[in-house]
């Protein structure tokens, strides 16, 4: 359900645009919404269950995704879909739960599995969102579709109680509320500065100073509060900044992707460009983006299981670059989204394979949220960044006499996300590169072996 309502938002924007008569931005800003409501729940979300325990948390999500749903149901507005938007991307952060929740509750040899599992609901969510929306709004209003995601998320909701252990908190301390509402504060400055600067202008640029004011002020009051959003020292760990990057990054890349995506297929051809499908078109050509994330999964688990972070970050960048270069020279033809769509996708699921797995090595069980948590914000910022980015340029120029984006500027839309690729491909080898020149060259590493009776009976020292 929280990655059903993660992905249906791209492809309903031109349909919500069209049908409240709004500029690019303005639609944008219902996927921005939603994100930075994904922001402070990413933050919060996995903090609470460590505190609290799974299934209260899990039930606050899952009221949160219903007052998100039911709010534009009923008010069936501009206004009332921004709330909601928020409101969605808060409730759908509880899609990293699960990690924590299967690292605390089950023994190592079934994490695998369940992990397996995971993945598979993981897709299936995907493929819902994107095709499940434009399904819907083909043959029943906007309004009728978020009334059916209401009834959807109550009855997620239901299963929760019924399914749901009660358990012990796993940790004990307080929840950086304030440095969360801060983050999002200022967070918020810097996109609308983005979003809005052509419109704007200086005004605009008074919002963007007063954002990183805002940024740089927060870290500072943040190293030194006793209720921090995140720990610090966990980035200090073995190649746990190097992820944290790269899930923003793939944030930028998914975010620059489906928006562009989204608005050039359903453009009209009357525009001189376009492929003029509806929604549910869109959703169809995205339908590789949606399996490839699957099979990616699949993939890369098994080579972080045995410990290739850096490998499985350099595998989702590459594989991204080269679906985002072919995008850019080849996006006219409804098959070059379908060849496209599948290598973004497997890539960037692959990428965060990598990035959410590093911190989580690292960390004891009861900062096992607090670590998702951590590479989900960034993740989150990402997606705003790139978001706010590929809107930004779409308003740079328009078609005469139309508010349709010029052609050429998707061209550039697709080459400045697949500079989002290749900064991850070059931060994680220098990452790399610093790593081998830190061990000592004269240091002999020697792997004890237990005694051939530790093995059959148990006894003996316990080894890593």
């Amino acid at each position: 359900m929280t990655n059903a309502v993660s992905f249906m938002f791209p492809p309903l924007l031109p349909l919500m645009q069209a049908q409240f008569e709004l500029d690019v931005p303005a639609s944008a800003w219902i996927f921005t919404a939603a994100t930075l409501g994904g922001g402070a729940g990413f933050v919060l979300l996995p903090r609470l269950a460590d505190v609290l325990n799974d299934r209260t948390t899990s039930l606050l999500s899952g009221a949160v995704l219903t007052v998100g749903a039911l709010t534009p149901a009923i008010g069936n507005s501009y206004v009332t879909l921004l709330i909601g938007s928020a409101f969605l991307g808060f409730g759908s952060s509880a899609q990293l739960l699960p990690l924590g929740f299967l690292r605390r509750h089950l023994p190592g040899d079934a994490v695998s599995t369940a992990v397996s599992v995971l993945i598979m609901a993981t897709g299936s969510g995907t493929v819902a969102g994107m095709i499940g929306g434009g399904l819907t709004v083909k043959f029943l209003s906007l309004q009728s579709f978020f009334f059916i995601l209401t009834a959807a998320v109550v009855a997620t909701t239901v299963a929760l109680v019924v399914v749901i252990p009660s358990s012990t908190p796993e940790s004990s301390g307080k929840i950086g509320i304030p440095g969360t509402a801060w983050m999002i504060a200022w967070l918020t400055l810097i996109l609308l500065a983005l979003t809005q600067g052509l419109l704007w202008g200086g005004a605009a640029i008074v919002l963007l100073l007063a954002g990183i004011a805002g940024g740089v002020a927060w870290v500072r009051v943040e190293r030194r509060s006793t209720s921090a959003v995140f720990d610090v020292k966990v980035l200090q760990k073995p190649f746990v900044k190097p992820a944290c990057f790269a899930a923003a990054m793939f944030g930028c890349v998914d975010a620059g992707f489906l928006l562009l995506a989204s608005y050039y297929t359903q453009t009209p051809t009357s525009a001189g460009y376009g492929l003029g499908v509806d929604a549910l078109g869109t959703g169809l050509l995205m339908l590789p983006f949606a399996l490839m994330m699957f099979v990616g999964g699949k993939a890369a688990e098994r080579a972080v299981a045995k410990g290739r972070k850096a490998a499985v970050l350099v595998v989702g960048a590459t594989v991204c670059a080269i679906g985002l270069a072919w995008l850019a020279v080849a996006h006219q033809e409804w098959w070059h989204y379908l060849i496209g769509a599948a290598l973004v996708g497997g890539g960037s699921r692959v990428g965060y394979s990598g990035s959410f797995a590093a911190p989580q090595m690292v960390v004891p069980e009861h900062k096992a949220g607090m670590a998702a948590g951590m590479v989900g914000t960034l993740m989150a910022i990402g997606i705003a960044f790139g978001a706010a980015l590929v809107t930004g340029l779409l308003t740079v120029a328009t078609v005469p006499g139309t508010s349709v984006p010029e052609p050429y500027l998707y061209t550039i839309g697709y080459a400045i996300t697949l500079g989002f690729s290749l900064l991850v491909l070059l931060v994680t080898l220098i990452a790399r590169l610093r790593q081998r020149r830190s061990r000592p060259a004269t240091t002999t590493r020697i792997t004890p072996h237990p005694p051939a009776h530790a093995s059959r009976t148990g006894t003996g020292p316990e080894l890593p």
